[in-house]
């Protein structure tokens, strides 16, 4: 079963809130027979399409080939969060890759979140671009835990835009009777995701990239020049840039025995109107401290957007709003009856580290994704760490490239039945909170 189609129709976007209130470019014509170009870009999220533009600039002619639209996949639906760092802690990252590479990992995730507002106010993106987000926890422990890292991030890192939240400080911020505390980071933002996706299509197109939509790549011919086939066409090009994120499906073997595809899901309610107040306080983003995450905001009309509850395989469930609405009704029990508006599934993609996977996979192809969650600004960064490298300009993405990217057990075959196992055992911790 193709991941393109399970849980979608062809070339139409998501039942989104974004969707729904968010106009979509024009339509590009898929690719027909054969074309030249520098360079061919494989998808058309984040990752693709800052590829693309970045590309373009530097005076490559770019032909940027997408299944379905562009924005169609996990860029168009997560949860709008820009989040500082990498996805997991620099504690951790310290050990995995040492100090030195450390550090560089925390400027380039420093840089990513500078790269997004930088595109937004070059471009004149109309996507909702707000500042902060405050992670939040359940136990004492959580939120000291919250603290801590925010200290080591202020002596350690000079990351001076976070704040302590004690239980009144977070109480006040986010009324929820299960969150006691946690940190406040100003330095992170949140946005329309979608519109973003869409900006970047746009100034891709204005700067002369050749976008064809409805254009699915079925094989990748290595070589120099490679040529990649489509189902009406073909593209041969110098360079290759694969971004298809958890859409990949066969296209490389190596890729997908380390990337595994997992859904995600989220909701927006109706407006709140003056309730809204009982969820928020503040135009801030939250994203709490279970494994299996929540993370949650307000729309400009006062929706909330809640997202929550995972899913491993190839079908969304049948009744996503009652999916998502388990998790949100504990966050916030007196929005049990409230009307859920839009439900929607996305497909992203994890590695077994949570650290993103950027690879060459040939002399003249690249790599980038497996973003676990924290794709906003780490995956339009790595489209334009690729650009940069294509152009002889390697130190970021080559940074990148050295985190130590293991398969998943069992590679692309076991990789499901050993992650819901891991994930099961993970959800029970949530819920007893152990």
């Amino acid at each position: 079963m193709n991941l393109l189609y399970s849980n979608d129709r062809p070339g139409t976007y998501p039942p989104s809130w974004y969707a729904a209130t968010t106009p979509a470019p024009e339509p590009c014509a898929p690719l027909k027979g054969e074309t030249r170009a520098d360079v061919c870009v494989i998808g058309g999220g984040f990752t693709g399409l800052s590829a693309a533009l970045h590309l373009a600039g530097r005076g490559y002619d770019v032909v940027l080939l997408e299944a379905h639209r562009v924005g169609f996949g996990a860029s168009g639906r997560n949860g709008g969060q820009l989040g500082s760092g990498q996805r997991i802690e620099q504690t951790e990252i310290e050990k995995l890759v040492g100090r030195e590479d450390a550090d560089k990992l925390w400027t380039l995730a420093e840089d990513a979140k500078a790269l997004v507002k930088d595109l937004i106010a070059r471009h004149g993106i109309d996507c909702d671009l707000r500042p902060g987000i405050a992670h939040l926890g359940f136990t004492r422990r959580e939120a000291v835990d919250e603290q801590r890292y925010a200290e080591l991030l202020t002596g350690r890192y000079g990351y001076d835009q976070i704040e302590k939240l004690d239980r009144d400080a977070a109480q006040a911020l986010c009324p929820s009777p299960k969150y006691v505390g946690g940190t406040l980071d100003m330095g992170a933002a949140h946005l329309n995701p979608l519109a973003f996706a869409f900006g970047l299509a746009r100034a891709a197109q204005k700067a002369g990239v050749r976008i064809h939509e409805m254009t699915e790549v079925h094989h990748i011919d290595r070589g120099d020049p490679a040529t990649v086939r489509t189902g009406q066409g073909r593209v041969t090009a110098n360079h290759v840039v694969l971004a298809c994120n958890g859409y990949l499906g066969g296209l490389d073997g190596g890729v997908a025995a380390r990337v595994m595809p997992i859904n995600n899901f989220v909701v927006a309610t109706e407006p709140l109107g003056n309730d809204a107040d009982r969820v928020l306080t503040r135009d801030v983003a939250v994203a709490d401290t279970r494994f299996v995450i929540n993370y949650f905001r307000l729309s400009p009309d006062k929706r909330l957007l809640f997202g929550g509850g995972e899913s491993y395989g190839y079908r969304f469930p049948r009744d996503i709003a009652a999916t998502v609405r388990k998790p949100m009704t504990e966050i916030f029990p007196h929005l049990r009856d409230v009307r859920i508006d839009h439900a929607w599934g996305g497909t992203l993609a994890i590695t077994m580290r949570r650290l993103p996977y950027l690879a060459r996979l040939a002399p003249n192809i690249l790599n980038a994704s497996g973003y676990s969650g924290h794709g906003l600004g780490t995956a339009t960064h790595a489209g334009k760490l690729m650009a940069d490298a294509i152009a002889g300009q390697a130190e970021g993405f080559d940074t990148m490239a050295r985190i130590p990217t293991r398969p998943f057990p069992g590679g692309a075959g076991l990789r499901t039945p050993l992650l819901v196992l891991a994930m099961t055992w993970f959800s029970l911790r949530d819920r007893l909170g152990v």
